[in-house]
């Protein structure tokens, strides 16, 4: 499969809504196209995130990943959180979640930032063990907490 990796803006959210909504099911989420049009809007008009996106030949949407900027006040400096990664169903096993991931450190490295971290499902298995083939680490040192608000 032949594909691009850019950064998407605001005119590219019809190509980005649908793998939005796709990645909220994949975490047991309804399906909302509404909602996930509103919700990417948001971050495009507030600039709160960055978007990556990956299409095919024929400018058809086959993967996202969505950037939210962070600072570390230990290291007094910028790092981002790469949030969401998604790949289309029929693109999987084409390279395009790792041409993301580079992408996205890509940009991180080019805005300054000095590292970049994600979560992902436990059972998630087929996204841990491409993550750790790109050379990620899994943190042995500290465990996440949250609560829901």
């Amino acid at each position: 499969m032949s594909f691009t990796v850019r950064q998407a803006t605001i005119h590219d959210i019809d190509l980005v809504v649908p793998l939005f909504d796709a990645y909220r099911q994949f975490y047991g989420k309804p399906a909302d196209l509404e909602l996930a049009r509103r919700f990417l809007l948001e971050r495009f008009q507030h600039h709160e995130s960055v978007i990556l996106l990956a299409v095919d030949g024929e400018e058809r949407g086959v993967g996202f990943t969505q950037l939210y900027p962070l600072f570390s006040s230990v290291r007094a400096a910028r790092t981002y959180l790469l949030n969401d990664l998604f790949v289309a169903a029929d693109a999987r096993r084409s390279g395009v979640a790792a041409a993301l991931i580079h992408e996205a450190e890509d940009f991180a490295r080019a805005a300054g930032a000095v590292g970049m971290s994600l979560t992902t499902a436990h059972t998630n298995e087929a996204a841990q063990r491409l993550y750790e083939s790109l050379g990620w680490q899994r943190d042995l040192v500290f465990r996440e907490y949250s609560i829901a608000l």
